[in-house]
């Protein structure tokens, strides 16, 4: 199974990026985006975890990262696909709505 990010989730992932990186630096914001990517890369195996969220969007899922971060995503037949990926308290369920 192939896991898939949308061009929100990646540019979520830039976001994140460019907010580590002001906040510390652009090395420990590198590695916290990489950790998330590997972090999904993971659901290619176990797809099927997290908290389902049918009440926003049909299929779409829901999980936590290092505390901080929640991922969005839908799995299909073929694929994942990271449909968002939230910083720390951002109301992300209405994105969905």
């Amino acid at each position: 199974m192939r896991v898939l990010f949308t061009p929100r989730a990646e540019t979520h992932l830039s976001k994140i990026y460019d907010y580590v990186a002001l906040h510390s630096n652009e090395d420990r914001a590198g590695a916290f985006v990489r950790r998330i990517i590997a972090y999904c890369g993971g659901f290619a195996t176990f797809p099927e975890r997290g908290a389902r969220r049918d009440d926003l969007l049909p299929g779409l899922r829901t999980i936590g990262f290092e505390r901080s971060i929640t991922i969005a995503f839908i799995v299909m037949p073929t694929a994942v696909l990271i449909e968002g990926i939230h910083y720390g308290g951002q109301d992300y369920e209405t994105v969905y709505l």
